[in-house]
């Protein structure tokens, strides 16, 4: 069988993570239990969820001129996706995410950095990645006119978009019309449904460990998430997009997608860093075997 392609465009960033007993009071000083760095940006996680999961993957995006550039371009390589798209911005810093993990949760604060170079120019240099793609994945973490660029190529060339909306912004009815499906998590999805757009036909939200729920001509359908003893919760919705994108450019129906995508969003939060638990297909399908046995 073919390897779908799946063009991400989108943040490339490394992500510094503190883990500590509860948050601080204003002013209070607390001793961590510990710190890590990692791989990520909303884009990079996805590419890196898509590529495992077995489709083949181009990013396109930016780092800065910093050490993290080269400790992340290694690691796409690693990863067996195509930075034909990475330009390299050397006067700008590598984005960064600072993430905070506490009380088996995650506070994110971001600094763009190098993604907020990721021009409609630098994206109508690589259209041909776009328009040769099975699906295009979105986020909001570089400027929304590149983000609208990029579904303009892919829509007038009939490739499905598949925009996920964080983090959560003011989206226009003209870049809506064109994704084939938004997948926003339970809060960005209460932004959009208070817009004047229907979405209906077109929206899954992710609940966590509850899995994800969208519309059908039957009603609301709602995909139950698999229980797992969670260590780090970033990522995992990343991880359901990278999949589910895979999933649905080969030809799977949503149910099922879904299904698989929720299988491996619950495997991901089984290990720390964003990308550190992103699982192949071999080890989401017999998860799911053990879980239905």
């Amino acid at each position: 069988m073919r390897r779908p392609k799946i063009t991400v465009v989108g943040s490339i960033n490394m992500d510094l993570t503190t883990t500590f007993d509860r948050m601080p009071q204003k002013g209070e000083t607390l001793h961590g239990t510990s710190f890590a760095t990692y791989p990520g940006g909303k884009g990079f996680n996805q590419a890196v969820a898509a590529a495992r999961f077995g489709a083949e993957v181009s990013m396109i995006g930016a780092v800065g001129g910093d050490g993290f550039a080269q400790s992340l371009s290694l690691i796409l390589a690693e990863e067996k996706i195509s930075a034909a798209g990475v330009c390299s911005i050397k006067d700008m810093s590598t984005g960064t995410a600072t993430i905070l993990l506490t009380e088996g949760d995650n506070r994110i604060i971001v600094v763009p950095g190098a993604n907020g170079r990721v021009t409609p120019e630098h994206i109508e240099e690589h259209r041909n990645l776009v328009i040769e793609s099975d699906m295009v994945l979105l986020q909001l973490e570089i400027p929304m006119e590149s983000v609208e660029k990029t579904s303009q190529i892919a829509y007038e060339a009939g490739v499905p978009i598949i925009l996920n909306p964080a983090p959560s912004k003011q989206l226009s009815s003209k870049l809506l019309e064109k994704v084939t499906y938004v997948i926003p998590n339970e809060a960005e999805a209460a932004d959009l449904i208070a817009g004047s757009t229907d979405l209906h036909d077109k929206l899954l939200i992710t609940k966590g460990k509850q899995g994800v729920m969208f519309y059908s001509k039957e009603g609301t359908v709602q995909i139950p998430g698999y229980p797992v003893n969670p260590v780090d919760t970033t990522g995992a919705g990343d991880t359901f997009c990278g999949i589910l994108s895979t999933c649905l450019a080969r030809g799977d129906n949503l149910e099922e997608a879904c299904k698989i995508a929720n299988a491996g969003s619950a495997l991901s939060v089984t290990k720390s860093g964003a990308q550190g638990g992103m699982p192949t297909e071999q080890a989401v399908l017999e998860f799911i075997r053990e879980k239905e046995s």
